[in-house]
């Protein structure tokens, strides 16, 4: 299993109760894909340094965790349709 970093971005239009359910949801989905999460730390909202999708701010969530390579596609794919995910970065440390 390799050491990997997430940071992803979620919408400022999401509600806070909305924002720690995609926490959870994803948080989830690493440990069900056999990954074992480290930390998550929720940094808050920031500014984008340009706009994504007409907005200049969005709230970050930095998660670092350990897991087999082949399930970061898996994660990604899933990243990608989820609606308030604005972007998401994967590291590997």
């Amino acid at each position: 299993m390799n050491k990997y970093e997430l940071l992803y971005i979620i919408s400022s239009s999401a509600t806070d109760e909305q924002k720690e359910e995609l926490v959870k949801k994803i948080n989830s989905v690493i440990e069900s894909k056999g990954g074992q999460i480290e930390g998550t730390e929720k940094l808050g909202m920031k500014k984008f340094a340009y706009p994504i999708d007409f907005k200049s701010e969005g709230y970050y969530v930095l998660v670092n965790f350990s897991i087999n390579p082949e399930m970061i596609k898996e994660i990604n794919n899933l990243m990608n349709i989820t609606d308030k995910i604005v972007r998401q970065m994967f590291v590997k440390k």
